[in-house]
Formats: structure tokens, sequence, C-alpha cells
């Protein structure tokens, strides 16, 4: 059995000790990874343990190709969006499916607990119309054929999607939104008075942040907005937290819980640790620090990613996402959307 099917098959839930896949990705880079390879050099960290593995920085997928394989073979190339410098950070992928098996049961887990079955409206390109965005293509994946896209040519179908709420609402239809942050913020400054009362359980998945250039909104003040303007509650809204340079994306606990939470889950395949950026050791439970993830579907690219996000760990656990770090750039895929124009 080959790695990457040791993974897949762990991912899918088979049994497995994440400690000692751990340790074998990590060899694994080191040999094939010639970047990485380098980094861990200069280094000269003794990994003994999987907390030991050197984290690669996002910025550094911005730099260089992070790949255990020539990049001119890749499948799929996602890019960075928002930022200000002039290079895009870019994910290259030799195959898809560790990053698909990672994405279809966590979403599932989080988003449909209750196994529902929902038509799903995406304020995003399609994955077709947006190959390089990491985000399209995970909801391409995670909603399949159900899901309909409301972005072209980064303009909001706003007349179309405004038709669509309507027939769910007269036809009883319980529907599941997902966006960025501020592809809702856009949606709601459009429908301005119009307010919808979508069916009982309906719900959405926002991401990418709540900080843009132009443009601060709070998660509270966004969430009273869609169950001001959809009628969805806050605790049929769950938060995702994902990145270009990562294949797992992580959830608020809200739906699993039945109530809201800023708690995010960690999934069997993934670890996350928050360091203090003072020491360089893991912070202690409840401090804040910067977020770093350790992601075996990250098995072709670098497996642990330090991010520039701020979390605090608890015990139970689950961590929370608190923001960028002071001085950090802002970027996401919310970025994008601060450009959509209507129909």
């Amino acid at each position: 059995m080959t790695l990457q099917q040791k993974l897949l098959a762990f991912i899918r839930g088979a049994p497995g000790n994440f400690a000692e896949l751990a340790l074998e990705v990590y060899e694994f880079q080191r040999v094939h990874n010639p970047t990485y390879r380098a980094y861990c050099d200069h280094r000269q960290t003794v990994v003994t343990r999987w907390q030991d593995i050197p984290a690669v920085p996002t910025s550094a997928f911005k730099d260089f190709p992070i790949a255990c394989f020539p990049v001119n073979g890749a499948v799929a190339e996602f890019h960075t969006s928002g930022t200000t410098r002039e290079t895009a950070g870019k994910h290259y992928f030799k195959t898809l499916e560790l990053y698909d098996a990672a994405s279809q049961p966590n979403f599932t887990a989080h988003l449909l607990p209750d196994a529902a079955r929902l038509p799903v409206l995406a304020l995003t390109p399609s994955p077709s119309d947006a190959p390089h965005s990491s985000l399209a293509h995970m909801l391409g994946v995670v909603a399949g054929t159900d899901c309909e896209f409301f972005v072209e040519r980064d303009t909001l179908l706003l007349e179309r999607l405004t038709q669509r709420l309507c027939e769910m609402q007269w036809a009883s239809q319980p529907g599941l939104l997902l966006g960025t942050a501020f592809a809702f913020v856009h949606l709601f400054d459009q429908l301005a008075d119009t307010r919808f009362e979508l069916p009982d359980g309906s719900r959405a998945m926002e991401t990418g942040g709540f900080k843009g250039r132009s443009r601060a909104v709070t998660k509270p003040e966004l969430y009273r907005l869609f169950t001001r303007q959809l009628g969805i509650p806050a605790q049929r809204i769950v938060n995702e937290y994902g990145m270009t340079e990562l294949s797992t994306q992580f959830y608020d606990e809200t739906m699993r819980v039945g109530r809201p939470s800023d708690r995010k889950n960690v999934p069997p395949w993934a670890q996350v640790l928050i360091m203090d950026p003072a020491t360089g050791q893991v912070a202690p439970t409840g401090q804040r620090g910067l977020i770093r993830v350790f992601d075996l579907a990250n098995l072709w690219s670098a497996m642990c990613i330090q991010t520039e996000d701020l979390g605090i760990a608890h015990a139970d656990g689950t961590f929370e996402m608190l923001g960028r770090v002071a001085g950090a750039e802002v970027r996401g895929c919310s970025l994008n959307a601060e450009s959509l124009r209507k129909e």
C-alpha cells in the first residue's frame, strides 16, 4: 500500500495513528520536496515527534514551488487571493484525491449533521469559471450537482438568486447557502429592505474573514443580517476556516451542538497547535497564539503550515480563530467579493 493509499484509508475512517502517519509524511516530504528539504536542513531540527516537524510559513507559497513533484505535472493549481503583494501564493496538486476525500466528510458532519438533502446556492463562481480557486473547487466537491453558482465574471446574479430564494420560500423548501462573508454582505446591501423568511431547516456557511480593504463587519453583525434578511437563525450559520495552502477545512461546531459556537473541530487526519510567537513553543491552553496546522491531506506539498492567524486552543481539542496577526497582509476569499457587481 502506498503512502497516499494509507492516508486515503485513514481519512475515510480506517484505523490509523496520526503521529505515525505524520512522521511518515514528513520523511516523504524531506526526500521528495527539495525546497522543504533545504529548509529543514537549514533549521537543523531534530524530529522525534510530530510536534517537532518544521512548519512552512504560508508566505513561502508565494516565493517557491512547495511540491513533491515537478509542478508542470500538476492536475490543479490553486492561487491565494487579495494580497497586497504582486505574487500570489500557489498550491500545486499532483492529485486531488486527498483534497476531495478530506473535504466531503468534514463538510457533511458540520453542515448536514441531520442528513438533510437540500438545494445549494453558492455565492461564488463555479469551479469551471474559477479553476484556480480552492474555495470554488471545494464547494463543487461538497455540493455536487445540487449546487447552483451565482457569480459570473465578478458579477453577482442578483435577479436569478432572488428568484431562487423566492421559489424556496413559496415552496417551503429549506436551502443551504454558501459563500464568503463579503459576498453575503454584498447580497444584503443589494437586497436593501427586502426580507425573506426561508423555511425552517435552511442554513448557511460563510468563510473568508470579516475584514476587507474598504470595510469591516463583525461576525455578530453579519449573523444578524442573515436572520433579519433571510430568516436564518444564528444556530444554523456555520463559519468555515480554510486556506489555499491547506487541503482540509475546519468548521464551527454550531450545528453539531445545536447552538452558536465559535469553536472549531479538528478531524482525525489533522492537528492544530497554537504557537506562542515570543517563545516558538506551544502556547498554554486558553492563551492566544499563532495557528499552526498539520494536514495529512497535504501529502504532495507541505503537511505542516504556519499561518498568520491568531487562535486559542481549548481543553476539549477544539480551537477558535481570532483574526489576523497585527501587521499581516489582509487576505482571503472575501476580498474578491468586495469587487462584486450586481447583474
